[in-house]
């Protein structure tokens, strides 16, 4: 571990989506137009919604990338 908090990514990028504090808030508009793509990409466009929280955008983004092999 180091003690430059921008060089570990380790806590920030392996945390559940549901535990971040801001979770609830309205997704971002990178999420928005990536989750977007990603449907469009799966030919599943039903699955964008305009009105998902940070955390439930994070989560489909996951299920695509898994689904797309993007990882």
């Amino acid at each position: 571990m180091t003690d430059n908090p921008k060089t570990d990514t380790s806590s920030n990028t392996q945390k559940d989506p549901d535990e971040r504090v801001s979770g609830n808030e309205p997704m971002t508009g990178a999420q928005r137009s990536y989750l977007k793509t990603l449907s469009e990409q799966a030919h599943q466009p039903e699955v964008y919604a305009d009105d998902l929280s940070k955390a439930e955008a994070s989560k489909r983004i996951d299920e695509f990338k898994k689904s797309l092999e993007l990882e």
